[in-house]
C-alpha cells in the first residue's frame, strides 16, 4: 500500500505501481481530505482519524497483510497505523516522514501559516501591495507568493495536519514516543542527492528507532518514485523481514 506525500494524492504512485503490479498487488488510496476522498470540517483533521480511515479501507478490501510505502504526511499516518497494527503491517518504507522534529529545521512552517489560512492579515496585505510590488520590480516574487498560496489552499488537509491545528493536538501525535516501540521492519530511503529537509526528517525519524534504518538510494529525490529498479529490492527485503517478525509477534 502506498500513501502519498504532502502536496499530492494517490495518483503520485501511478508510475511506480505500473511497474510493480506484475509482482505485487498495489493500492494507493487518497488520505482523507485529498484527491477524491471526503473533506472534513477543519477542526477534525488528525493523524489518528487518518489511521482509523486507513483501517476501514483495508477491511473493505479484505487485506490482512501489507507493506506500507509512504512519504511526508503519508509516512506519519503509516507509522501510526503500523504501531497500532503490528501483526498486519509486514513493514514500512518511508521517505521524508512528517511527525518528527529536527533542531536543524526549527519551525519550518512559521513563514507559511499566514499564507495557508483562508483569511489572514498577511494574505490581505499581499493583495493590497500587489500594485506596489509591480512598480518596484517585484512582480516575480509576488507571483511566487500567490502560487504558493494556491498550493496551500488546494491542500488544506496537509496544512491542517502539519501546522494549522492546536499545538497540543499536534504535539500529542508526534512520533518520537512511538518510534522506539515500533515492532515492524523499517527502511528510511535516503535519496542521493536529497534536500536538506528530507535529510533532516529522515535522520530524526531513524534516530528514534531501535535499529539502523537509513538506506541510501543512488537516485535523486525528484526521481526516486519514478523507477522500480531501486524500490523493488527494498520491498522484497522488508516483506521477508516482516514475515519473520510477524511469526515472532504471533508466537
Amino acid at each position: 500500500m502506498f500513501l502519498h506525500g504532502n502536496w499530492a494524492d494517490g495518483s503520485q504512485w501511478i508510475p511506480l505501481i505500473t511497474q510493480l503490479s506484475h509482482r505485487f498487488h498495489c493500492v494507493a488510496p487518497d488520505l482523507l481530505g485529498f484527491g477524491e476522498s471526503s473533506r472534513l470540517p477543519p477542526k477534525q483533521y488528525s493523524i489518528a482519524l487518518q489511521s482509523e480511515s486507513l483501517g476501514e479501507y483495508l477491511a473493505s478490501i479484505r487485506s490482512r497483510s501489507i507493506v506500507l510505502v509512504a512519504e511526508g504526511v503519508g509516512a506519519w499516518v503509516a507509522t501510526h497505523y503500523a504501531q497500532m497494527h503490528p501483526t498486519q503491517v509486514q513493514g514500512l518504507i518511508v521517505m521524508a516522514p512528517e511527525g518528527v522534529t529536527s533542531p536543524s529545521l526549527g519551525d519550518r512552517w512559521a513563514k507559511t501559516r499566514w499564507l495557508a489560512k483562508q483569511w489572514s492579515l498577511g494574505a490581505m496585505g499581499l493583495a493590497l501591495i500587489g500594485p506596489l510590488m509591480t512598480v518596484v520590480g517585484r512582480r516575480q516574487w509576488l507571483h511566487r507568493m500567490w502560487q504558493r498560496r494556491r498550493q496551500l489552499r488546494q491542500y488544506e488537509a496537509t496544512c491542517r495536519l502539519l501546522f494549522l491545528r492546536r499545538r497540543q493536538d499536534l504535539q500529542a501525535e508526534r512520533l518520537e514516543r512511538l518510534l522506539p516501540e515500533l515492532r515492524v521492519p523499517v527502511q528510511v530511503l535516503q535519496p542521493q542527492p536529497a534536500s536538506a529537509t528530507t535529510q533532516a526528517l529522515n535522520r530524526a525519524y531513524s534516530d528514534c528507532l531501535q535499529h539502523q534504518a537509513l538506506r541510501p538510494i543512488p537516485v535523486a529525490e525528484s526521481a526516486i518514485w519514478a523507477s522500480a529498479a531501486e524500490i523493488e529490492p527494498v520491498l522484497q527485503r522488508v516483506y521477508r523481514c516482516g514475515q519473520e517478525a510477524s511469526g515472532t509477534l504471533k508466537g
